[in-house]
């Protein structure tokens, strides 16, 4: 096994958002949503939303998350969740939008239509409907926003037989990072995305059943010989809902670790 190269190192501070922002964490169950949720806690006085699909994304007691709990498959899905959560914190000022799950592992030569169009709809179709939903409440707010949505870098490469349709809803996802903000720049509303590459935050495990020695494997093939941490893309998602962020929108941001060069 090879020494990982640039081992991640906790720098000893936490990004932060405003102070009482209004953040909706979508997918906060998952291995990444956790990250942002412990991380949003740690470092800022902020009011969060953490869903989760199949039980609330937020297991502990902090006064200051909403638990939100419910399966995110159509627009109208969206839709209550976005309101639920605006009704619950009196607003909404941000949204990590992390929900999405591999549906198949099969070669795409074998997918049916049902096989195919499921994928695009939880991993393409529903990121835009939550965007939209909630594009719509920070419009009628005039106070601004922020959304981060989530691409994997394997898009940019046309992903995996077994990961195709995967790829082609989040290759659509940087087209509706682009659109979304030139539609909110007007409004001060930012939209931007993360490019994620082999992050240890359990989706793989989880979605192709991937062993601690495939892991490995894998690993050994990013340049830096190591897998990201969620603490790092974490960060990278917070910096974006911060004030930092202010002359940023349409904007794509790889963290891979150097995959793919």
């Amino acid at each position: 096994m090879t020494e990982p190269r640039s081992p991640f190192s906790h720098p000893g501070w936490t990004p932060a958002v405003a102070d009482g922002a209004r953040i909706l964490v979508a997918g906060a169950s998952g291995g990444l949503g956790r990250a942002v949720v412990d991380m949003l806690l740690e470092g800022s006085n902020c009011v969060i939303g953490a869903h989760g699909n199949t039980q609330p994304g937020y297991a502990g007691d902090d006064e200051r998350v909403h638990k939100l709990q419910g399966a995110l498959e159509t627009a109208v899905d969206c839709e209550k969740l976005v309101e639920d959560f605006r009704a619950a914190a009196g607003g909404i000022d941000g949204l990590v939008m992390l929900a999405g799950r591999l549906t198949t592992t099969e070669h795409w030569d074998g997918l049916s239509p049902e096989q195919w169009e499921s994928d695009i709809q939880i991993n393409l179709n529903v990121p835009f409907f939550m965007a939209r939903a909630t594009l719509r409440v920070m419009k009628t707010q005039e106070s601004g926003g922020r959304i981060v949505l989530n691409g994997t870098e394997s898009a940019l490469h046309g992903g995996s037989a077994q990961s195709f349709p995967y790829a082609v809803a989040k290759r659509g996802t940087e087209a509706m990072v682009q659109g979304l903000a030139r539609e909110g720049a007007d409004h001060s509303i930012l939209v931007n995305g993360v490019r994620l590459g082999f992050i240890a935050s359990g989706f793989h495990q989880r979605w192709t059943g991937r062993s601690e020695a495939s892991m490995q494997e894998r690993a050994e093939m990013v340049p830096l010989k190591r897998a990201g941490d969620p603490q790092e893309a974490a960060a990278l998602i917070i910096y974006l809902l911060s004030g930092w962020s202010s002359f940023v929108t349409g904007q794509m941001f790889a963290l891979t670790g150097g995959d793919w060069l």
